[in-house]
C-alpha cells in the first residue's frame, strides 16, 4: 500500500516538475532555434536596426483567440507571429515592449482594432470575422500592418523590420530621378504639334512613388546630385555624360542605393522617332547604357542586343486581325522572379518588353542575386531589326540558347570607382580624368554599396502595366500584371533602412513529409506511364474497330465477325488487367505510407520515454559511484 501511494506521489511531482520546467524555460531570456531554416533566429540586419533604437517602441499584436472554426493553420501562424515578436523583445534591449490583444466582435478593443487601420479577415463558412496584424507606436508615430498573411511566411521578418523602421521616420525620405523617360507627362506645346504627337499623362509608377518618397526630379543636364537623397533611380540615362557617371559612381560609393534600368530597345523612345525612324534613322535615345560605370562595376550588357524567349513570348496584335506570339515581349511568371528577395518575392507576373541581358564578374566580398531571369532557352536578335520586324521574323532569326539570362540582378558588396583618378573635366567629351596635378576635389575610389541593374525601361509605363478606363466620368485603372507592384517593392526596399537590404526571406516553419512526397510522386509518375499505355492500346484497338467498320460490306454498319469478337475480348482483357495493376499501385503505395507513418509514430512514442529511462540508469549509476 505505501509502495503504491510512494509511486502515485512521485508521478504526481514529475508532473509538476515538467510543467514548472515548462513554465521556467518559456520565461528564459535565452533560446535555441533547431530549425532548419533557422525561422526564429534574428538576422544581423534586424539586430543592427534594433540597437539602433532610442525611443521606447510599443508593439501591440492583435491576434483573435478562440475564434470557432478559424483554421489550424492561422493559429499556428499566429504562435509563430508572437513567438517572432518576442525574439524582437529580447534582442531590443528594453527599447521594444509587446501587447497581445484578442479583439472580440462589438468590443473596444476591436474598435481600436479598426481605428488603426487593421484588416478583419474572415473565418471560412462563418464568415465571423478574425484579426491577425500588428500596430508599432513611437512617440506620436503610430504605423500599422493590416494583417500577416500566411502567404508572406517567408518575409515576416522583412515585414516586422520595416514597420519598425518606418515608424521612426519622421519626414519621407527622398528619391532622387534621372530619366530621359516623360514619366512625368508631357504638356502639349507646339513642337509637339508639328510631330502630330500627343500630350501625355503622369506614369503611375511616379505617382506610386510619390506615395511613399519626396520624389526629387533630376535634371537632364545635371553635374551634382541633390543632398539628401536616400536612393537614386536612373532610368534609361541615354546620352549620359561622363560627369553625370561621376557623380553615380560617387553617390554609389558613399553607401546609398542606385537603381539603374537600361534598355536596347525602348518602345517610348521608338513610337517618338517620328519621320526619322521611317527612314531608318530611328531616335537616338531609342538605346541606354552606363558605359564606364558598367565596365569598372564587372556588369556586362549589350545594348545592341534584344533577348527573345519562345517560352516566355506574349501575344500580341500582328495586323489584319492576326494574333501571333511576340519572342521579345516576355510574359514573366513566378518562376522567372526570386522568391526570396522582397523585391520579387509575391509576385506573380511582369511584362518585359524588348529587354536586354545583364550579368556580373564574380569579385571577393561580393553577393549577386539575380532577380529576374529568361528561361533556359532564351536566345538575343540584334536591336536594329526589330523597328520592321513582325512576330514571325523574329521568330525566325531568334536562336534559342541553352541557359538562362538575367533581366534584373541585385549586386551588394565592395565597388571600385570607375574615375580612380577623379572627376573628368566638365567640357570632356570623352571618359578623360583631370589633370591629377590639379585635382578638382577629393573623390572616393571604393566602397560598399548596392546596386540593382535592370535590363528593360518599358515596364516603368502604363501602357505595358495597366489599362485606364472611364465609366461613370471616372478613371478607373486595372493592373495588366505586377509591373507596378514591381517598382513600389524595388524603391521600399533600396530606400529603406540599409540594415532591411541585408534582410533574406527564410524559410516556412510548414515542413512537408518530402519522403512521402516523393514517394506519392514515384508512385503517381508509374501509375501515369501505365495509364498512357492504356489510352494508346484503347486508341489502337478503336482504330481497328472504325477500320473494320469501314470495310464492311453491309452498309458500313457493324458486322460482329469472329475477328471483331476477338479485338474486343482482347480490349476487355487489357482494361481489366490495367484496372488490376492501378489498383496494386495503389495498394503498394499506401502500405509504403502506412509503414512510414506507423515508424514515425512509435519514434515520436518512445523518443522520450526512452531518453528518460537512458537519463534516469545514468543518474543512478552516477550517484552510486559518487556515494
Amino acid at each position: 500500500m505505501k509502495s503504491g501511494l510512494v509511486k502515485a506521489i512521485a508521478v504526481v511531482l514529475l508532473a509538476a516538475v515538467l510543467l514548472l520546467v515548462n513554465f521556467l524555460a518559456a520565461r528564459l531570456p535565452a533560446r535555441g532555434d533547431l530549425t532548419a531554416g533557422k525561422i526564429y533566429t534574428l538576422s544581423e540586419g534586424t539586430r543592427s536596426l534594433l540597437g539602433k533604437i532610442e525611443e521606447p517602441v510599443s508593439l501591440r499584436l492583435y491576434a483573435s483567440h478562440g475564434v470557432a472554426g478559424l483554421p489550424v493553420s492561422y493559429k499556428n501562424y499566429a504562435d509563430r507571429v508572437e513567438e517572432m515578436l518576442r525574439a524582437y523583445v529580447r534582442a531590443s534591449s528594453g527599447h521594444l515592449s509587446l501587447e497581445v490583444i484578442s479583439p472580440s466582435p462589438d468590443t473596444p478593443e476591436e474598435e481600436r482594432a479598426q481605428a488603426a487601420g487593421l484588416q478583419p479577415q474572415q473565418v471560412p463558412g462563418s464568415g465571423e470575422p478574425f484579426y491577425l496584424g500588428l500596430v508599432v507606436t513611437q512617440a506620436d508615430q503610430q504605423k500599422a500592418l493590416p494583417t500577416f498573411s500566411p502567404d508572406r511566411e517567408e518575409l515576416l521578418e522583412y515585414d516586422i523590420s520595416s514597420l519598425l523602421n518606418s515608424v521612426q521616420q519622421l519626414n519621407k525620405p527622398k528619391l532622387g530621378v534621372f530619366t530621359r523617360l516623360q514619366l512625368a507627362g508631357e504638356p502639349y506645346n507646339m513642337m509637339m504639334m508639328q510631330q502630330g504627337r500627343r500630350p501625355t499623362q503622369a506614369q503611375l509608377i511616379l505617382e506610386e512613388w510619390k506615395r511613399s518618397y519626396d520624389v526629387v526630379t533630376i535634371d537632364t543636364d545635371f553635374t551634382t546630385l541633390p543632398s539628401g537623397l536616400a536612393a537614386l533611380a536612373v532610368l534609361h540615362p541615354a546620352g549620359i555624360k561622363p560627369a553625370q557617371e561621376f557623380a553615380v559612381d560617387q553617390f554609389l560609393l558613399s553607401g546609398k542605393p542606385v537603381l539603374v534600368a537600361v534598355d536596347p530597345s525602348s518602345s517610348y523612345f521608338k513610337r517618338q522617332g517620328g519621320q526619322q525612324a521611317m527612314f531608318g534613322g530611328g531616335s537616338p535615345d531609342v538605346s541606354s547604357d552606363l558605359p564606364t560605370l558598367f565596365k569598372a562595376y564587372g556588369v556586362t550588357y549589350d545594348s545592341q542586343q534584344v533577348v527573345g524567349d519562345q517560352e516566355l513570348a506574349t501575344q500580341v496584335n500582328a495586323g489584319n486581325g492576326q494574333i501571333a506570339r511576340m519572342p521579345v515581349w516576355l510574359s514573366l511568371a513566378a518562376k522567372n522572379l526570386n522568391s526570396a528577395t522582397p523585391a520579387t518575392a509575391q509576385l506573380k507576373s511582369l511584362l518585359f518588353v524588348e529587354p536586354g541581358s545583364v550579368s556580373v564578374e564574380t569579385r571577393q566580398g561580393r553577393e549577386i542575386t539575380p532577380l529576374i531571369e529568361s528561361s533556359a532557352t532564351a536566345g538575343t536578335v540584334p536591336a536594329s531589326t526589330l523597328q520592321f520586324s513582325g512576330p514571325d521574323e523574329v521568330s525566325r532569326t531568334l536562336v534559342a540558347g541553352t541557359a538562362k539570362k538575367n533581366l534584373a540582378v541585385l549586386i551588394r558588396g565592395p565597388f571600385t570607382s570607375a574615375f580612380p583618378k577623379g572627376a573628368p573635366k566638365a567640357d570632356s567629351a570623352a571618359d578623360k580624368p583631370a589633370d591629377p596635378a590639379k585635382p578638382a576635389a577629393s573623390s572616393l575610389k571604393s566602397g560598399s554599396g548596392t546596386l540593382v541593374v535592370i535590363a528593360d525601361t518599358d515596364w516603368l509605363l502604363d501602357d505595358f502595366s495597366v489599362r485606364r478606363q472611364a465609366i461613370f466620368g471616372q478613371e478607373m485603372v486595372e493592373p495588366l500584371n505586377d509591373n507596378l507592384f514591381f517598382g513600389s517593392n524595388l524603391i521600399d526596399f533600396l530606400a529603406g533602412s540599409p540594415d532591411l537590404i541585408a534582410l533574406r526571406g527564410k524559410r516556412s516553419a510548414q515542413r512537408p513529409f518530402e519522403v512521402v512526397a516523393r514517394m506519392e510522386a514515384d508512385a503517381q509518375k508509374q501509375f501515369n506511364s501505365k495509364l498512357a499505355a492504356l489510352e494508346t492500346r484503347i486508341a489502337s484497338v478503336q482504330s481497328k474497330l472504325a477500320e473494320l467498320q469501314r470495310k464492311s460490306p453491309d452498309g458500313g454498319r457493324l458486322v460482329a465477325t469472329p475477328e471483331v469478337l476477338k479485338t474486343i475480348e482482347e480490349f476487355q482483357a487489357q482494361e481489366l488487367s490495367m484496372r488490376r495493376e492501378r489498383r496494386d499501385i495503389r495498394r503498394s503505395l499506401r502500405v509504403g505510407i502506412d509503414a512510414l507513418e506507423t515508424k514515425l509514430l512509435v519514434i515520436n512514442l518512445l523518443a522520450s520515454p526512452v531518453l528518460l529511462g537512458f537519463f534516469g540508469v545514468w543518474f543512478t549509476r552516477h550517484r552510486r559511484h559518487a556515494a
